[in-house]
């Protein structure tokens, strides 16, 4: 029996939604970004023009497409698109979709698509339900996740998969986005509506790459606006005022379990190292903002103020430790005034890992190479019968040399593990060591 409302009950259903939902791309010449692997002769491009899609992975921030491209991946290799989030789906409803997928490919009915959302929440058992039918072909997975995957899906299921990193729209994708939303008969073509270009370019900024975010800014400010005029108003002019009622705050994009821990900890890292006081702090106060431990803040300075600075230096372990201290006792936010006068001073300070290229020398000698005995006039000779071995015998104190330095063997073996770099106090141990090296 045919449904005489079922095109009406679509259609409302349609306006219903959300401005971000009605605007996904309908061909992929429509979808913005990516152009890493989206664009022409990219891997992604080339698979779907030869139609040999494998199953894939895409790992990236929220709001860059992931869940659009799915959708067009299934309309373009023409396979039927089931899609279900790990958060809400359990093992028996995936068992349910790869049974279906299955009868599809008997009856000849074509292969399956399962797009999994967040696949990231599903336990390693879990994933293990889709392993079998991911390698025989009889499911094409696609896997979206926000998490690196190294560290949330199953290696198994990584190996059969191809890897798609999605990241932040730029600014000129999501004023793409915008403008099409304004004159897309899906957005606002039926609405006579101004966006000043400041208005634009606050959702731009405040949205930090999320295609989402930014589009439910455009939806909110044109409702509120709608509410403020009468129905016969002709036309919708939106100022930056009205921009910046539309959206709030943007929250800062950091997983403090996983890869924007570790990530923001190397850029602040590698920023101090390359003497960068304004990146350092930039990402210091990223990792603040983002609620990260400022104590796991202050062991990496400790530890890189002895492996990029050392001797170099000498101080700069000092004020590490000191900031650890101050950190520990004081918190947040009081201390990120000490951890920026950390950050600052340690990029500023001449660089050197002579010291740790020293210890990492010794110490692979000492696990790999034979070992160095003690030599005899080194040995302890605090008890009765060393002398009769040997032990501490001809030994020379330093102090009753005149230069408080005596000319003896200390290792046993012509080794040097120490060269001092050529910058700030290791200039003045360099001087030093010549005169004892020498002597």
């Amino acid at each position: 029996m045919t449904d005489l409302w079922a095109e009406e009950r679509e259609e409302r259903r349609a306006a219903a939604r959300p401005l971000a939902a009605r605007m996904r791309p309908e061909t992929l010449e429509q979808f913005v970004g990516q152009e890493q692997f989206l664009g022409e002769g990219k891997l992604l491009t080339r698979m779907l023009a030869a139609d040999r899609m494998t199953s894939i992975l895409f790992w990236g921030p929220p709001g860059t497409g992931k869940t659009a491209l799915a959708n067009l991946i299934a309309r373009h290799t023409g396979r039927h698109f089931e899609q279900a989030n790990a958060a809400m789906v359990g093992v028996k409803d995936i068992r349910m979709i790869l049974e279906a997928a299955r009868r599809r490919v008997e009856l000849g009915q074509g292969k399956t698509i399962l797009f999994l959302d967040e696949i990231h929440r599903f336990a390693r058992n879990q994933q293990d339900v889709l392993l079998a039918d991911v390698e025989s072909g009889l499911v094409t997975l696609i896997g979206a996740t926000t998490e690196n995957p190294s560290f949330s899906v199953n290696s198994a299921l990584i190996s059969r998969s191809t890897l798609f990193q999605f990241e932040s729209l730029n600014p000129d994708h999501l004023r793409t986005i915008l403008r099409r939303a304004l004159t897309d008969p899906r957005g606002y073509a039926a609405k006579a509506i101004t966006v000043d270009d400041d208005a634009l370019d606050h959702w731009i900024r405040i949205g930090d790459g999320d295609a989402r975010r930014t589009l439910n800014a455009l939806e909110v400010a044109v409702l509120s606006q709608c509410s403020l005029h009468d129905a016969d108003e002709p036309s919708i002019h939106i100022d930056l005022t009205a921009a910046e009622q539309s959206i709030q705050a943007k929250s800062i994009r950091y997983d403090r379990d996983g890869d924007g821990h570790y990530d923001h900890a190397s850029a602040l890292i590698k920023s101090i190292r390359g003497s960068d006081p304004d990146a350092a702090t930039h990402w210091l106060a990223t990792m603040l903002a983002a609620g990260e431990d400022p104590r796991f803040i202050c062991r990496r300075l400790a530890i890189l103020a002895s492996e990029d600075i050392g001797l170099a230096a000498p101080q700069a372990l000092q004020m590490a430790a000191a900031a650890w201290t101050i950190t520990e006792r004081v918190g947040m936010p009081e201390c990120q005034l000490t951890l920026s006068e950390l950050v600052l001073y340690l990029a500023t300070c001449p660089k050197s890992q002579s010291a740790a290229n020293a210890i990492w020398t010794a110490m692979d000698d000492v696990r790999n190479q034979r070992t160095v005995p003690v030599p005899r006039h080194l040995r302890d000779a605090h008890y009765a019968t060393a002398a009769q071995h040997g032990n501490g015998v001809d030994y020379v104190n330093p102090h009753d040399e005149p230069q408080a330095a005596a000319e003896q063997e200390y290792l046993g073996v012509d080794r040097a593990y120490y060269t001092p770099g050529e910058h700030g106090f290791e200039q003045e141990i360099a001087r030093r060591l010549r005169g004892h090296r020498d002597e």
